[in-house]
């Protein structure tokens, strides 16, 4: 017998882990919960209001007191809201909201819960791809592209004037004087329409695959009555544009590219002498062991195995996952012809790096 056959069983270890697994299921309820009042309108209806009973609630976010009052005894139950059992009343305390209603922007940690059941509409055809080894297609993700713009919200617009583009030497001042710009994987165009209103002066061009996304950047584009913003599908994995760009964006975009070493050298491609390539994309180790103390390790696995590695797959590409890591970013990155590469941590943004890229000369 092995050691490992051998050795006695643990029970209070058994005991302990069986907590831990009371923890996950409660958890993971939470997440769906914590989303549904993010959608809603709970938390931002609570944080206005006094100490409040159900139907009170109910009535300041338009919605059923029975629905309410059921999600009620979830957040206290959860600890997430306070509850007054002789008046009957429930209270979001500021602490909490802090973390959970929109004006919470950027640390609004109920946007991200949202993830959880657009990945759980999936999971019959990611328990088949685990069998059949290919992907499933972006189109098989409902309002994923809604989740990840409020997602792109926070952690991209919220700090793209401030801390983003500051990270480039002299960038804003060339943008205000005006640049060609190109943002790969754009989806729904946030962080360009953004960068759009700020820089006239400069013209800025999105691709993405996604019809869905293309279309909401267009429409973002015209609501904001810009002129100097444009949208196109396109396969980045084929970008023919030659020294047509001055800076190239990606937010959070390569790791799920069919052909990621292919993109990167597009972009290197498409950039002019003294061009710069800024690359937003998940923190983390190449290692699983280097992910071991991350606070967010299993959510980012778990979302780069029921999406992103996923749809990199369905298209015919590596999987390279979410957390890719790093040192597989540098060293692709390095391949691609940018001998050059700062990054950047930002505190607003403690789930990605920032790549700064300047192409081999």
């Amino acid at each position: 017998m092995t050691a490992t056959a051998s050795r006695q069983f643990d029970q209070a270890g058994a005991e302990a882990f069986g907590q831990k697994l009371v923890g996950v299921l409660n958890g993971a309820g939470l997440a769906l919960m914590t989303s549904v009042g993010h959608r809603t309108g709970l938390f931002d209806a609570m944080v206005r209001l006094p100490p409040a009973d159900s139907h009170a609630i109910a009535r300041a976010a338009g919605l059923s007191e029975r629905y309410v009052r059921e999600w009620l005894g979830a957040m206290v139950t959860g600890g997430i809201v306070e509850h007054d059992p002789v008046k009957g009343t429930f209270r979001l305390p500021p602490e909490h909201a802090a973390c959970l209603t929109r004006a919470a922007r950027p640390n609004n940690m109920a946007v991200a819960a949202q993830f959880i059941a657009v990945l759980g509409a999936v999971e019959d055809r990611v328990v088949e791809a685990f069998r059949h080894g290919r992907g499933i297609p972006y189109t098989a993700y409902p309002r994923f592209h809604a989740v990840m713009a409020e997602e792109s919200d926070q952690t991209t617009i919220a700090g793209l004037e401030e801390h983003i583009l500051p990270l480039v030497p002299g960038l804003p001042e060339r943008l205000a004087l005006g640049v060609d710009v190109l943002d790969i994987g754009c989806g729904s165009g946030y962080a360009l329409v953004r960068m759009g209103m700020l820089f006239p002066a400069s013209r800025f061009v999105g691709y993405d695959l996604s019809t869905e996304g293309i279309e909401a950047g267009r429409a973002a584009a015209r609501r904001a009555g810009l002129r100097n913003v444009r949208f196109e599908v396109a396969d980045v994995a084929r970008l023919a544009d030659a020294r047509c760009f001055d800076l190239v964006t990606a937010f959070d975009a390569v790791h799920d590219q069919a052909d990621p070493a292919g993109v990167l050298r597009n972009v290197r491609r498409a950039l002019r002498p003294g061009g710069v390539f800024l690359m937003q994309d998940i923190r983390a180790c190449s290692h699983l062991h280097g992910n071991q103390d991350h606070p967010m390790a299993p959510y980012l696995y778990t979302v780069s195995c029921m999406h992103c590695m996923s749809v990199s797959l369905a298209a015919g590409g590596p999987g390279l996952g979410a957390v890719w890591g790093k040192e597989l970013a540098l060293e692709m990155l390095a391949a691609a012809g940018f001998a050059d590469v700062t990054v950047h941590a930002l505190p607003h943004d403690p789930l990605n790096d920032y790549y700064v890229c300047q192409p081999t000369p």
